[in-house]
């Protein structure tokens, strides 16, 4: 009876096998290559098993296949290990770690040639029934260790900007399919930056510190021969002392495609100082007549010439921007580039200085020139010289990117004009001040009590006008009219310069000491406070006039009651827009108060709702230039008009009215003012007008649109097909008074959200199809009047996506007669599959694999059978010693 049951029950084990999971060990994959002397990791672990959670492992290995196993160490057993191994075991140089419960890693501390050899591991079985397998081998190959690394010292010292060599040899015996890799470093205290990684696989790595400056060319990787690599650092900054080290690696790449490092040899190359350019920059000024002095000795009208000397060791890969400075005013700048840039004449103080230029005569060697100078010439000059290093690439503006090394001044020279100045009186006072705007304005600058000046010497003029506050957009500041110099010539100021040329101002000289301002027009921003500089001339031994000093007048205030223009716009509709298709027209008229003469620009504007965004329909200008806006449809322009009907009056007219022109309608008015005819406009005021509303009702047709297609999944290389159906309510049109624009729209499964455009037809019956980067082909054909089918010919596995259409209907309204755009409509979306044909291609394998299962299965029933009558005869159970473990008989 109990050898029944028993046999029951393992007919039942055996029946149920094909339900249970086979056991599965594995370890790294193979074969690995490892270095003599390194250490070793070989990772082991178990699956699909049945039993305790915490799975047990034992190692072992051979010289070759086939040969003797050796034990070396089990996870469960402490004496497991043979005696050749237990004292690498005892010492540690031999472990076994545990990572997980199913899974260790057997450890060599220094691995040695004759640990070569395969390694297995093998887990004790806790499975109910034996299925899988328990052990997994791998082959370790230990090689010596061939690495060499010999780098050759770099310079101890470099300037700052020049260039540094870092070679590095790195070799190996090649008896295996290893690789090298090479790297530089370096550490400035306690600090270590990678520079550049070469290898394993040819490709270059750089640190993110140097990233920049490699893509620039300011690093260079140059691969020699027989294992010679060379770093090129060019344009060194100080940034670039240190230590540098050269790293050699070897890689061996397994069969799981990861790169395992196996040996690695770091030599430290040598420490490198770079020697800033502030060091060795040296700056000094001198005369020209005698370079040892540092002072100068002139008269009115001489030139000063100066000489400024630049010495540096890394003088030839600096780029030199260098300055005189007269006191701390720069007067005169060579750019790096070379060009030139003259502050004496761009100041605001042209005539008071002589000019100033600046050429290079040699090698750091600058000269400095002043033509005619003047007592204002007189001061301490002083040269300023910034170094600059090209750091290589371009900047984000386009320009070359560089680093500022250095900046030094020299000790000063001293100039001494000797000269007595002129004295003078300078008196201002008004011939006609204004009462109201446009009125003209006359002023008089007088000059009396005047001694020392020179023979030949003249006066000349500058005139500087100062606005009233809460008048202009910039009050209380002093802005130039203008000046007449010695030799009479007229220099406008920037704010007055057109109205100096046009007339409309004057500056002149109606005696030798006496000077006017004449205003033909006077505005607003013209009242405030006016002053009037007399400046002596003289002239210089080279013939040019030379200012010597200059007097001031008292201020004198120029000002009216004012009056500010006013500006009322009023809109009246002139036609009634009733119907779609009808003509709309307002006009808009301006009444004004305190404004003359003037010109008008007008804007039609309009807004769907008193909420809504504000568009611009047309524009007329003051010169009576029309237009028309951004928001303007420009197939319907020519329904558009806008006139100028009255000296103060405007009209607006739109023929034929659809839906989209319902909202609200006015005019912006501004007016403006000229001073004298042939001048620009000036803005007087400006106003809006109320608002007239087009609000008529057009009782159209509706419409509604739907999306489907009878299959939705379909195999590569067939045909889709999608219908866009759409219907029509209400006062339905005629066939003939009836079209459509239709647009189809698809989104990728795969390969982000964004949404295309794949094909149009318009309401003409033109039909354009989108390029894609599919090999599908599509097409669109109208069925009926309200029906359109897309066609993707060729399926491919990038059509899988969301489709959907956007249908824009257009009708001929009954009352109007004009074809009419109705609003946009979306349909739903539906999703298209392009499927792949698993069941086709499994059929047969499953088949064989069904038919296999089913023939060990049965073989297996007969075979426990026999053995169970023919074997098994003892029933007694006896347990095996370890708790973790089944009994061998259930094994």
């Amino acid at each position: 009876m109990k050898m029944d049951k028993w046999l029951l029950t393992l007919v039942f084990g055996l029946l149920t096998l094909g339900g249970c999971s086979a056991r599965v060990v594995t370890v790294s994959p193979g074969p690995l290559i490892r270095v003599e002397g390194q250490p070793v990791s070989i990772r082991c672990d178990v699956r699909d098993y049945s039993g305790p959670r915490e799975q047990d492992f034992e190692w072992m290995t051979s010289r070759e296949a086939g040969g003797t196993r050796t034990k070396i160490i089990s996870t469960f057993d402490a004496s497991y290990s043979s005696p050749s191994i237990s004292k690498r075991v005892a010492s540690g140089d031999i472990s076994v770690v545990r990572l997980k419960d199913n899974e260790v890693e057997l450890k060599i501390a220094e691995v040695k040639s004759q640990d070569a050899g395969l390694y297995w591991c093998q887990t004790p079985s806790t499975d109910s029934v034996i299925s899988g397998n328990y052990e997994a081998q791998v082959q370790l190959i230990v090689i010596p260790n061939t690495l060499s690394v010999s780098p050759q010292t770099p310079p101890q010292e470099v300037p700052e900007g020049s260039e540094i060599t870092l070679s590095c040899n790195v070799t190996r015996a090649l008896t295996h399919p290893t690789y090298l890799s090479v790297s530089w470093s370096l550490k400035n205290g306690a600090t270590t930056e990678e520079i550049l990684t070469f290898g394993p696989q040819g490709d270059v790595v750089t640190g993110a510190k140097f990233a920049r400056r490699y893509a620039d060319g300011g690093i260079r990787l140059v691969p020699g021969r027989n294992g010679v690599f060379e770093l090129v650092i060019s344009r060194v900054t100080t940034s670039d002392g240190g230590t540098y080290e050269c790293n050699g690696t070897e890689w061996t790449h397994e069969n799981g495609g990861k790169w395992i490092k196996i040996v690695e040899n770091a030599k430290e190359m040598g420490t490198v100082k770079v020697i800033p350019t502030g060091q060795s920059l040296s700056v000094k000024a001198s005369s020209s007549s005698s370079p040892s002095s540092t002072s100068q000795l002139l008269s009115p009208g001489d030139t000063l010439t100066l000489l400024c000397s630049v010495t540096a060791d890394n003088l030839q890969a600096l780029a030199l921007e260098v300055t005189w400075l007269a006191g701390d005013r720069d007067i005169v700048t060579m750019e790096r580039s070379g060009v030139v840039i003259s502050n004496t004449s761009s100041s605001g103080a042209q005539g008071k200085r002589g000019e100033a230029s600046l050429e290079r005569t040699g090698a750091g060697e600058y000269r400095l020139g002043v033509k005619g100078v003047s007592a204002e010439d007189g001061g301490e000059y002083t040269c300023r010289v910034r170094a600059f290093i090209d750091k290589g690439g371009r900047s984000e503006g386009g320009g070359r990117r560089w680093h500022m090394a250095s900046e030094k001044k020299s000790s000063p020279v001293t100039v001494k004009v000797s000269q007595i100045k002129p004295s003078y009186t300078v008196k201002l006072e008004p011939i006609l001040n204004p009462q109201m705007t446009a009125e003209p304005t006359e002023l008089a600058c007088h000059v009396t009590n005047i001694t020392h000046l020179p023979l030949g010497g003249r006066l000349g003029v500058t005139w500087e006008h100062t606005t009233l506050p809460g008048i202009g957009d910039d009050p209380q500041t002093s802005h130039r009219i203008g000046s007449l110099d010695g030799d009479g010539n007229l220099l406008p100021g920037s704010m007055y310069s057109d109205r100096l040329k046009s007339g409309a101002m004057s500056l002149t000289r109606v005696q030798p000491n006496t000077f006017k301002l004449r205003i033909l027009r006077t505005k607003e921003i013209d009242m405030g406070q006016y002053v009037c500089t007399v400046s002596a001339w003289s002239v210089s031994s080279q013939g040019d006039m030379v200012e010597t000093t200059e007097y001031n007048s008292s201020q004198t205030t120029v000002r009216w009651d004012t009056k500010r223009p006013t500006l009322n716009v009023v809109a009246k509709r002139i036609r009634e827009a009733s119907v779609g298709g009808a003509t709309f027209e307002m006009s808009c008229t301006v009444t004004t108060e305190n404004l003359g003469e003037a010109g008008y620009s007008v804007l039609i504007q309009s807004q769907e709702s008193l909420e809504s965004n504000v568009r611009t329909i047309m524009t007329l200008s003051p010169d009576n230039v029309l237009q028309h806006g951004g928001a303007t449809d420009p197939n319907r322009r020519d329904s558009l008009v806008l006139t100028k009907s009255g000296p103060a009056e405007f009209r607006f007219r739109l023929a034929g009215v659809q839906l989209s022109d319902r909202g609200y309608y006015w005019c912006d008015i501004t007016a403006w003012t000229k001073q004298q005819p042939g001048q620009a406009w000036t803005k007087a005021t400006s106003a809006e007008s109320n608002k007239v509303r087009i609000g008529f009702q057009e009782n159209g047709p509706s419409f509604s649109i739907a999306i489907q297609s009878d299959d939705t999944s379909v195999y590569p290389s067939k045909t889709a097909k999608m219908e866009c159906s759409l219907s029509v309510s209400g006062s339905s049109p005629k066939t003939d008074d009836l079209a459509y624009e239709v647009r189809w729209f698809f989104t990728r499964l795969r390969g982000g959200q964004t949404t295309t455009q794949v094909a149009s037809v318009d309401r003409f019956g033109i039909v354009k199809a989108e390029i894609r980067n599919s090999s599908s082909e599509i097409s669109i054909e109208r069925i009926d009047t309200h029906t359109y089918l897309m066609n993707i010919f060729g399926t491919q596995d990038g059509d899988s996506g969301e489709y959907y259409c956007v249908a824009t209907p257009w009708y001929l309204s009954a009352s109007t007669g004009a074809w009419t755009q109705a609003g946009e409509l979306t349909s739903s979306r539906i999703f298209l599959t392009v499927q792949f044909a698993v069941w086709d291609s499994l059929q047969l394998p499953l088949l064989y694999g069904a038919a296999a299962s089913l023939g060990v299965g049965l073989f297996s029933l007969v075979l426990g059978l026999v053995c169970a009558q023919c074997c098994c005869r003892n029933t007694t159970h006896t347990p095996r010693s370890r708790n973790k473990l089944m009994d061998l008989e259930m094994d």
